[in-house]
């Protein structure tokens, strides 16, 4: 059998940054082991899957440990991948997922995704975070990932994991998410997920589900600039709206090949 794929990164308009999603389009779901042997494969944080149904797509994520139930950048990436490579005749996708119905539309240069909101309540942090760290966070929150605030993006860029240590927890399917206000946009944040292949996401969709509605409350206002401080570095547009957070970004295609399982 031959397959399609996409390798896009998102959250940029220049390949070699931003986050790498691989795009495998199917006519009809494999079973689980192979998606997810595909994804272990490709070696990159998140594979997507998708297939057509009706109107809309039907989309899952895995990256090279286990399925995920929301990834922002994989979404994008797919996105761009059937608006662009494919050439759908609309300006929105639709797809059903494991988190429900989510959408991508295309607005000028940007794809808006539309992801549900997810606030997160203050809580205690696991021993095995704190002591894995190497700068202490000011405050703690936990919504499907932790939230741990810092005192500025200085501490963010400076932050350093013991990985012996952090592995201890299993929070799948979520991670960490560490976040300040930053110098030059609205807050900044890295992405850590304990026991998985690739130790820190380069820029993560659904932690903004997460920190839009944490900034929009803490800075008093519904439209974010945000970056993420990975080595690769991603930025993002994001607007609170009721229950839902609007995710502006940009993607571009890296490669265009065919996979045979």
């Amino acid at each position: 059998m031959k397959l399609k794929l996409f390798q896009i990164d998102a959250f940029t308009s220049t390949v070699f940054s931003g986050n790498p999603a691989c795009v495998v389009p199917l006519d009809y779901w494999l079973d689980d082991n192979t998606l997810l042997q595909i994804a272990k494969e490709n070696a990159v944080a998140e594979t997507a899957f998708f297939t057509k149904k009706d109107d809309h797509f039907h989309l899952r994520w895995f990256t090279p440990d286990i399925e995920m139930d929301l990834c922002g950048h994989a979404t994008l990436a797919t996105a761009h991948c059937i608006l662009y490579e494919l050439r759908y005749n609309k300006n929105k996708v639709v797809f059903e997922s494991m988190s429900g119905k989510l959408e991508v539309e295309r607005v000028d240069n940007d794809y808006q995704m539309i992801l549900p909101a997810w606030p997160a309540k203050k809580t205690k942090l696991p021993e095995s975070i704190l002591n894995s760290l190497n700068i202490n966070p000011l405050e703690v929150y936990k919504s499907r990932d932790y939230l741990l605030i810092f005192k500025n993006q200085s501490e963010i860029e400076n932050i350093t994991i013991n990985r012996s240590i952090f592995d201890q927890i299993n929070i799948n399917p979520g991670g960490v998410i560490m976040s300040a206000e930053g110098d030059d946009c609205d807050f900044v944040s890295r992405f850590f997920t304990p026991q998985a292949t690739i130790l820190e996401d380069p820029v993560t969709g659904s932690a903004h589900c997460t920190l839009t509605p944490y900034w929009s409350e803490k800075l008093g206002k519904i439209n974010l600039k945000a970056k993420q401080l990975s080595s690769r570095g991603g930025s993002l547009s994001c607007e609170l709206k009721k229950n839902q957070v609007r995710i502006n970004g940009e993607a571009i295609t890296y490669l265009k090949g065919e996979i045979e399982i």
